[in-house]
């Protein structure tokens, strides 16, 4: 907890030890902490330099806590002062870089990243770097961030950045598949499926975009490009297959009521996945239902709806708002 003023493990708990003492011998510490007395002594030292730890002036080898009010406090306020003058350098630089930046050479537009580290590091740098929406292409297959990894992504819609999001099919056949875009659902961020996609894609404000370049067993790589006719088409790209996908909807958010007796949650999410290409049978496992419970709530909606196919329930389910879908 106390990384972020640059405290390691180690240095923490003989911190804590020594604030629940409120003052200690250097081998009783050590006992505490399990150490090695040389060891307890560098973290001791350290705190030494914090601030936060003195060595008693009564009595030799006997170590004190500094009062965590006072002495955290006053580094918190260094750190707070600290990255208020990193801010200003950011807001400085980009408005040099702007400047440089007016006419770009065209090897500035786009860069190469490489390596697995690398690409996550500037996908995470992109979502976190956007203020007003991020779109992205997503397949089943991750390179170098699976969705479960994504905190960038729940940071960010914390901060009002709104997410529009198209994944394959073959993504809600994956074992965490349902619950990513369940968690994606609950942030109100709006998520479609279709068949496939041309290519991994992430766009951050329509401003810069990341696009995998790895080939089968090559090192993960990508491209990053910048503002231009490329980016543009990038984002062409994406609106295309946005308009041709299907919306997708579990549970209960976003769904109008209806008057009088309607499909429930479960039917919902059973029509969602059906309406997106699964078979009964997937539909089932993914939702952990009975084969034949889908079965009967889809004759149930059926009925409902007074159909006889399910192309005809579809097309029902979209005229009553069960589902919708943008206009193109």
């Amino acid at each position: 907890m106390l990384a972020a003023i640059g405290l390691d493990e180690r240095q923490e708990a003989a911190y804590r030890a020594l604030v629940a003492a409120g003052a200690a011998e250097l081998s009783d510490l050590a006992r505490r902490l399990a150490l090695p007395e040389a060891d307890t002594e560098r973290a001791l030292r350290r705190l030494e330099q914090q601030g936060l730890a003195a060595q008693s002036s009564s009595r030799a080898g006997r170590w004190v806590a500094a009062p965590p009010g006072v002495a955290l406090g006053a580094l918190l306020t260094q750190q707070r002062h600290e990255l208020e003058q990193a801010e200003l350098a950011s807001v400085l630089l980009a408005e040099e870089y702007r400047a440089e930046a007016a006419v770009p050479a065209v090897h500035d537009l786009v860069e190469v990243v490489t390596g697995a580290r690398a690409v996550a590091h500037r996908f995470h740098q992109l979502q976190l770097g956007a203020t007003s929406e991020v779109c992205a292409l997503v397949t089943g297959k991750p390179i170098a961030v699976t969705g479960m990894e994504n905190e960038s992504e729940e940071r960010a819609t914390m901060r009002g950045v709104s997410y529009r999001v198209v994944v394959e099919r073959d993504v809600l056949s994956l074992p965490s598949g349902i619950v990513e875009l369940s968690a994606a659902l609950s942030r109100d961020e709006q998520c479609r499926v279709i068949d496939r996609v041309p290519t991994k894609l992430v766009v951050a404000d329509a401003s810069l975009a990341l696009v995998p370049l790895t080939g089968r067993g090559a090192e993960p790589s990508a491209l990053v490009v910048h503002a231009s006719g490329l980016l543009e088409s990038l984002m062409g790209l994406f609106e295309a297959v946005w308009r041709d996908s299907m919306p997708l909807r579990l549970g209960e958010g976003g769904i109008r009521e209806e008057d009088g007796p309607g499909p429930d949650a479960t039917d919902l999410e059973i029509l969602s996945l059906l309406l997106a290409g699964l078979t009964d049978a997937s539909v089932a496992k993914q939702l952990e239902l009975g084969l034949r419970t889908v079965q009967r709530r889809v004759k149930g909606l059926m009925e409902l709806t007074g159909v006889s196919t399910r192309l005809q329930l579809g097309w029902h389910a979209y005229e009553r708002g069960w589902v919708a879908r943008a206009p193109r």
